[in-house]
């Protein structure tokens, strides 16, 4: 059951982690498309740099390493990048393009719709993978 609870607990606190990102992502994209960027390359930047601000925190605050050893922070920075950029990248940058191109969606609303699908993917990509904790 603790780990139950400390699973529930993390998730928690990287959606907490994942909605000030949001906020990071969406006002760096939004300012982007309205000085006339192109949506990939606004979605792009935003990406870039967003990428650096969770994987801080996700260190930091979500998947601290309590084992009491040392996590080789460049490897899980590349698995950090690695795994944003098949979910919250290629995924959204997908799913952006059949909103708005070929649904028609709003480019201001479409990438709302994709949270619903990267924001379980990146948990479990990051929660798997880019932190796992290193083997004894």
């Amino acid at each position: 059951m603790k780990l139950l609870n400390g699973t529930v607990i993390q998730f928690f606190k990287f959606v907490a982690v994942g909605l000030l990102n949001t906020a990071i992502t969406y006002a760096i994209y939004f300012s982007l498309v309205y000085m006339g960027v192109h949506y990939l390359i606004a979605s792009t930047t935003a990406f870039v740099l967003s990428v650096l601000n969770a994987f801080f925190w996700n260190h930091k605050f979500v998947f601290k390493d309590e084992s009491g050893g040392r996590r080789n922070i460049l490897r899980a920075l590349v698995k950090t990048y690695a795994s944003y950029a098949f979910s919250g990248f290629v995924v959204t940058n997908i799913m952006l393009y059949i909103l708005i191109d070929v649904l028609g969606v709003s480019k201001y609303i479409a990438p709302f719709f994709c949270l619903l699908v990267t924001v379980p993917l990146n948990y479990i990509l990051n929660k798997l993978w880019a932190f796992k904790p290193a083997k004894a």
